[in-house]
């Protein structure tokens, strides 16, 4: 039996990553098109390092856009709850780490826009995994990936 692929999402990673993928279509590879077209008219393709950095290149491109066209078409797109403090994907989460009280905040998204520089964390990630389904107020102990032993617990204290 085959297993469907599924890319949960929010609106705002699904928006992202069709303009992402008109961008790659429409720049990037034209971009890469002409840069193949100067390579050869340089001459020997055998010996030609620029080509082959060109067609390197386009592969990676053309590889990226199939990757990006299957996330599209398989997308799931999440209905955020506003009004649910119950934590759930698409919610961004603000804990403080125990006992020392840093405070850290993160939206929880589907693994095919995480982005911990925009401070967004996968549902699959230890923290989003231990503070799904959680509320405000509650404690909960994150498995560190230094050990089964090592936890660390955060407070939850306020949900988005």
């Amino acid at each position: 039996m085959e297993e469907v692929l599924e890319y949960q999402m929010t609106q705002e990673g699904y928006d992202k990553l069709v303009e992402e993928l008109e961008h790659y279509k429409k720049v990037k590879r034209p971009e890469v098109i002409e840069k193949i077209k100067i390579a050869r008219s340089f001459g020997d393709l055998s010996e030609n390092s620029e080509y082959d950095a060109a067609k390197d290149e386009q592969g990676f491109i053309e590889q990226k856009i199939l990757e990006m066209e299957q996330m599209i078409r398989y997308a799931k797109i999440i209905k955020i709850d506003d009004k649910s403090n119950t934590i759930r994907l698409g919610h961004t989460v603000t804990y403080i780490e125990m006992p020392d009280g840093e405070e850290e905040t993160y939206k929880i998204v589907g693994s095919a826009e995480a982005n911990p520089f925009e401070y967004k964390i996968s549902n699959e990630s230890p923290v989003a995994q231990a503070l799904l389904g959680k509320e405000i107020g509650d404690v909960v102990k994150v498995s560190l990936p230094t050990g089964p032993e090592d936890t660390m617990e955060i407070k939850i204290v306020k949900v988005q």
